[in-house]
């Protein structure tokens, strides 16, 4: 999926969750607040952005991967007011290639990754209908499902599954005290290792990318 494809999906999803949070939401007097042992459950769209960088031994070149987007499902729970911790699950779909490798510019077909992030996240207001939190955590990549055509000599690339590390930022807007909007942002530094035909050639991949995301959120 290009950027703009892709940011009008996260856009519209933006849009979306607003307007339905308006159409559930209720007058209230005052703000619910986040309070310990809520749990909230959120669904909305993400858009992955990979930073691109890396290496490739012997023929040279550097590693990239396409922007994307696909659903999202979170789940949140609050130890206390101001911390929460933080789950995500989506999967997303990435064209690969190697661009000016001594060979030229090779197409690697396209991989899916599926990559669980968890982050202790704290808020700072937690009272405030405007509600900005900050987070740190970590994340596992799991890369399956690798096909698509393929620039010859190519026959079959391989992605490790990866660690890595999370940085988060994000807003949630109450509309109703069991309805929320939400705006999301994740940094991920992750850096993969591939093989291309069964490791004649390896390489290192630093996608590092952005996970930018709106949704609607309902708290039990």
């Amino acid at each position: 999926m290009d950027v703009g494809a892709m940011t009008r999906t996260v856009g519209l999803a933006a849009a979306a969750a607003l307007v339905a949070m308006m159409g559930v939401a209720q007058a209230e007097d005052g703000v619910r607040g986040k309070q310990a042992g809520d749990i909230v459950v959120g669904f909305g769209a993400i858009g992955v952005l990979p930073s691109n960088g890396g290496h490739v031994d012997a023929i040279g070149g550097r590693p990239q991967a396409s922007n994307s987007a696909s659903p999202q499902l979170d789940l949140t729970y609050f130890m206390v007011p101001n911390v929460s911790l933080n789950l995500i699950a989506a999967s997303t779909r990435h064209d690969v290639s190697v661009r000016g490798s001594a060979l030229g510019n090779l197409n690697l077909g396209h991989v899916w990754v599926l990559p669980p992030t968890l982050t202790l996240q704290y808020h700072p207001f937690p009272q405030s209908r405007f509600s900005p939190y900050v987070g740190a955590g970590i994340n596992v990549s799991f890369f399956y499902g690798e096909g698509g055509s393929r620039t010859a000599p190519v026959r079959r690339v391989m992605v490790d599954t990866a660690p890595g590390f999370a940085f988060n930022a994000g807003l949630d807007y109450e509309v109703s005290p069991h309805w929320l909007a939400n705006i999301d942002v994740k940094k991920l530094i992750l850096r993969p290792e591939a093989s291309v035909n069964s490791g004649l050639v390896h390489a290192r991949v630093n996608l590092d990318p952005w996970v930018v995301g709106a949704s609607v959120r309902y708290r039990f």
